[in-house]
């Protein structure tokens, strides 16, 4: 891995822990589902996680409630939820009484929305990015407002709200912590000031599913893209920086030829080796290897918040054995 130091980037308050998700967009059936996220929990995963779009795939929050109901400790929630989906106080409802079913298990993952095919698919219209980014920064404002102990009131450009006294109540305090999943610089800069954890993405301004395609884009084929966003998030966050966990949802690839796995990653998506070798969202190599660049990039950028999709989760389940907790 590509040692590149990042200058004020890194907090100076002691490393995370390590912890793990297992994220499940597909399942066959509900009970392969459910299964699955027992798995998760045998294995020391910290979360279970589905995505939220139309293409084929279980609705998120009752398949969420499934998996939590089949399990005891296993934290759930959407890996992420996609704003314009649902009316923030419609969908406050929801998740708290989803906190309140799991036992306070509910970790609340959200984002602006991108993907052109859902709102091609629901008639939706595609905004600009920044209009959807000030309804997600509205939403934020309702959903925290209506978790609160008061009737909440709240007048924006996108949404209103009267006096509205939002029940249940969840059963974690203040509230649920919150994911935001960002990869552009204005995204980015809100989970900063709003989530308590960030799920750092590369920029999916392009709409577009096709991984090869999106990494076309200049802002991702960045060999330096990760610890900019991480300098911005530092920037926006100013005295809450060491507070907010950082995540990455990581392509993973076992091997024993570690090189020649990466060089040939690197040229399918047409980016440089180094950024495939250095990249938070790419893991490379034996379990001993893997264990090493987590360890060194928690070092370097400070994220501690690791998520396995499901084609690789319970092969990896020696590697979060290893440093899970640590």
């Amino acid at each position: 891995m590509t040692d590149v130091p990042l200058p004020g980037a890194r907090s100076v308050k002691p490393l995370r822990p390590f912890r793990f998700g297992w994220h499940c967009n597909y399942a066959d059936t509900p009970g392969q589902f459910v299964d699955r996220a027992r798995r998760a929990e045998e294995f020391g995963y910290s979360t279970f996680t589905i995505g939220d779009h139309f293409r084929k795939q279980f609705a998120p929050l009752p398949a969420l409630m499934a998996a939590a109901a089949a399990t005891t400790t296993l934290r759930v929630g959407p890996l992420v939820l996609g704003n314009d989906y649902k009316h923030p106080l419609v969908l406050a409802k929801e998740l708290a009484t989803m906190d309140q079913f799991t036992g306070g298990r509910l970790q609340v993952g959200i984002g602006s929305g991108w993907m052109h095919e859902d709102y091609e698919w629901s008639g939706m219209p595609f905004d600009r990015a920044g209009t959807r980014v000030e309804r997600l920064q509205e939403s934020l404002t309702i959903l925290k407002g209506l978790w609160g102990a008061e009737p909440f009131t709240f007048h924006g450009a996108h949404y209103d709200i009267n006096a509205h006294d939002g029940t249940p109540k969840p059963v974690q305090k203040p509230r649920p912590p919150i994911l935001i999943g960002a990869g552009g610089r204005r995204m980015l800069q809100l989970a900063a000031q709003e989530a308590d954890i960030i799920n750092i993405n590369v920029n999916l301004r392009t709409g577009v599913q096709n991984v090869a395609a999106l990494m076309q884009d200049s802002d991702n084929a960045d060999v330096m893209s990760y610890q900019k966003k991480i300098g911005w998030i530092k920037e926006a966050a100013a005295g809450r920086f060491d507070d907010i966990e950082l995540s990455v949802a990581c392509t993973c690839i076992v091997t024993d030829d570690r090189d020649k796995t990466v060089h040939a990653t690197a040229l399918s998506l047409g980016v440089p080796a180094e950024y495939v070798a250095s990249s938070p969202i790419y893991l490379i190599g034996s379990h001993d290897e893997m264990a090493a660049d987590l360890e060194q990039r928690r070092a370097e950028l400070g994220v501690s918040y690791v998520v396995f999709y499901d084609d690789v989760a319970a092969s990896l389940a020696p590697l979060v054995s290893r440093l899970a907790g640590r």
